[in-house]
């Protein structure tokens, strides 16, 4: 991240209830990140590049980073709100916006709402609704998610959710130590509020609000993905007009199996829009 870089969170709960992320500068770029993930978790491998031609506004959602947990059920709404709010309080009238699993959705639901605001919109791994398997999946990790904090509980929902996460390939490619490490950041990195983004998750359907994007569309399919079936992927890009289809060979983390090449993908797509400020000037 260059010098000249402005990084600064929000916890002000009277002015922003939930923690925001403010770093780069450069055209404003929204992110929206996933379930049981942060802004930091999902998008930081990646962050330092993106800010070198952007300015990345984002909001973690309630129970994960310095956010609070709710007290009500989450709602795709809440979350676009909480995201339109924090571009507003930066000054930001148009913008990229990019999402990433979970928060394609709530992506996709900012970008219907406001369709003049969003110049371009990038979806990773992206899904309308959750199918039967990813239904029955989600159900099993909410339950694991919300047994508890123990390690014993942490542990169970760790070895549930990284073979779903990783790629076959990359999987068995750790080794018993490197395996045993990854299930213990796994369990120790679950947000307080796993539980409630995942029950969004069953809750998510946002089909009927594919048809009123109008942003150049770029969807990002993860081909080797256990988590979000790629058919459902493919759908959300025939569902958007004219929605360009790029496709990374990973599971559902392009952050930590290919994360160059998914920078590259959303920063090449910006370029062409001329959303990054090399172009914009």
């Amino acid at each position: 991240m260059s010098t000249s870089t402005d990084t600064r969170t929000s916890t002000d709960t009277t002015a922003a209830p939930y923690a925001r992320t403010i770093t780069g500068k450069g055209p404003a770029l929204l992110l929206a990140h996933g379930a049981g993930g942060s802004v930091a978790a999902n998008y930081g491998p990646i962050l330092p590049a993106l800010t070198e031609t952007h300015r990345a506004i984002a909001v973690d959602y309630p129970g994960t980073g310095k956010t609070p947990r709710a007290e009500e059920p989450l709602t795709l709404d809440t979350l676009a709100d909480e995201l339109i709010a924090a571009a507003d309080a930066e000054g930001a009238d148009t913008f990229a916006l990019a999402g990433y699993s979970l928060g394609t959705a709530v992506a996709i639901r900012t970008a219907a709402r406001h369709p003049s605001r969003v110049k371009a919109l990038i979806l990773t791994a992206p899904f309308a609704r959750p199918d039967t398997r990813m239904t029955l999946n989600a159900q099993t990790w909410h339950h694991l998610a919300a047994a508890g904090t123990a390690s014993r509980d942490r542990d169970k929902q760790a070895r549930f959710l990284l073979p779903l996460a990783l790629s076959p390939g990359a999987l068995d490619a750790l080794s018993p130590q490197a395996l045993a490490d990854a299930l213990r950041g796994t369990a120790e990195s679950a947000p307080e509020g796993t539980a409630d983004h995942v029950d969004l998750v069953i809750r998510t359907d946002v089909r009927a609000d594919l048809a009123a994007i109008t942003a150049p569309t770029l969807v990002i399919t993860t081909t080797e993905d256990q988590l979000v079936p790629p058919a459902l992927q493919r759908e959300v890009a025939a569902g958007i007009r004219g929605a360009r289809l790029a496709a990374i060979e990973t599971g559902h983390l392009p952050f930590a199996e290919r994360p160059t090449e998914w920078q590259r993908l959303i920063t090449d797509f910006l370029t062409e829009q001329r959303l990054t400020t090399g172009a914009a000037e």
